[in-house]
């Protein structure tokens, strides 16, 4: 821990955010009571308010200028013909990203310690809708905030916690994370986020030691499940009284692909173990029809699956073939992230068994 912090990077933050934490009142002189999570359990990571500098200039650049071991993980985005890659390498030292999609401003995060990215859309009516990192912890996992109104946001609730924007929810985008030979074989024409910041960082370094592999934990969460590795890497659902997980490591090699019905929700879970990728889409069209999916044989991402109606569909729930081909799958509120993170934030979810 002496490490971490004398580097600046004792967690997804520290230092106090607009709002403050610890029990009693906030710096600003409000109370728990503002807060819509126990603010005795918001912690001060360590290295202050945007002592992890957010990315507000992102430069990005042709992947055949970038090189990284084939296993080391990106975040991907996909806006129309907007393609990008995020490199963990680099995530795990900024946590924040503003970027512009289709000429507008969406934020995307990612928490090391909770092993989970989120893309959200942002406020195009803000005089700036950009995001940075506050400094603060609930769960371990990162507190945002956003410059407009120096609301606090728990990225993994996707909610405002405190401030002017409180129970704000932000409309979500899909992501997809992979390894970064998977990426260069789907997308060969992508951009890279690249490592020139403006930032002074050791980008070829991961900050956290063996935080990785081991079952340690940095900071207090509100409760426990041994029935996984706390480091285990799923892909979870919750929406409604939906709480359901899937180890990704228990996929097949190959496209593997679930048809699952989740409390009345039919939903397709797409996902490979040597790819390290996986998504969750409603198989519920605009139209009422519900399809049912299967892997393409012998497919190459990023077809994912096809269905019944011989639409072929991509990992990003596009169609890419057949009839359906201007459509798209609706993203379900889920998302990759360490098993440890997802209990604390949605207890005893179920944990799906393979065959």
């Amino acid at each position: 821990m002496a490490l971490l912090v004398s580097l600046g990077l004792a967690s997804c933050g520290g230092g106090g955010g607009g709002g403050g934490a610890g029990s009693g009142s906030g710096s600003d002189g409000n109370n728990s009571d503002d807060w819509l999570i126990p603010v005795s359990q918001v912690v001060d990571g360590g290295p202050g308010r945007d002592g992890i500098p957010a990315i507000d200039n992102p430069l990005f650049v042709p992947l055949g200028d970038v090189a990284m071991g084939r296993r080391e993980l990106v975040v991907g985005i996909k806006s129309g013909d907007e393609v990008m890659a995020l490199p963990h390498r680099i995530l795990n030292w900024h946590e924040i990203v503003n970027v512009t999609l289709d000429s507008e401003p969406a934020i995307l995060s990612y928490c090391p310690l909770t092993g989970s990215a989120m893309l959200w859309q942002g406020d195009v009516n803000a005089a700036n809708p950009t995001f940075g990192v506050s400094g603060l912890l609930f769960n371990s996992n990162l507190i945002l905030f956003d410059r407009a109104s120096d609301s606090l946001w728990s990225q993994m609730m996707a909610q405002s916690v405190w401030g002017e924007k409180s129970s704000n929810v932000p409309r979500q985008l899909q992501v997809i994370e992979t390894t970064w030979q998977t990426w260069q074989d789907m997308y060969p024409d992508s951009l890279v986020l690249s490592e020139t910041t403006g930032f002074s960082r050791d980008y070829q370094s991961y900050p956290y030691g063996d935080y990785l592999t081991s079952t340690r934990l940095l900071f207090d969460v509100s409760s426990f499940d041994n029935r996984l590795h706390r480091k285990e890497r799923v892909i979870g659902i919750n929406e409604n009284d939906i709480n359901k997980v899937y180890v990704i490591d228990d996929f097949t090699l190959d496209i593997e692909v679930i048809n699952d019905d989740l409390n009345g929700l039919p939903v397709v879970v797409v996902s490979s173990s040597r790819d390290n990728i996986a998504a969750i889409y409603k198989r519920t069209l605009a139209d009422g029809t519900i399809l049912e999916f299967s892997a393409v044989p012998g497919g190459a991402l990023p077809l994912a699956m096809q269905d019944n109606e011989g639409n072929e569909w991509d990992i990003f729930g596009n169609a890419l073939s057949g009839t359906r081909v201007t459509e798209q799958l609706a993203r379900t509120s889920s998302f990759t992230a360490f098993w440890f993170a997802w209990v604390a934030f949605f207890a005893e979810p179920e944990i799906h068994a393979f065959d």
